[in-house]
């Protein structure tokens, strides 16, 4: 078991704890901008919450693909005759 293998292993049995950690984290940035990049920061914080959920190989919902609209190709040529 690779270095990373074991990251994603404790990254994945401790998901709430990762979480917390990088809320702590965006929230002292914040702290430390006197909330300049607030906006900035909450995206990165989620960002980095779904890369390590990702990561950890905890699945994550399908996304829903809308339904195939393309109409049917014709084929070529002149119609069969019976």
């Amino acid at each position: 078991m690779g270095f990373l293998d074991k990251v994603k292993d404790l990254a994945s049995k401790n998901a709430d704890k990762v979480d917390k950690v990088i809320d702590k984290a965006g929230d002292l940035v914040d702290q430390k901008t006197q909330g300049k990049y607030a906006g900035q920061v909450d995206k990165v914080q989620e960002a980095a919450k779904k890369a390590a959920r990702d990561n950890a190989g905890t699945p994550q919902p399908p996304a829903q693909q809308p339904p195939d609209t393309t109409p049917p190709a014709t084929p070529a040529g002149p119609p069969p005759t019976s």
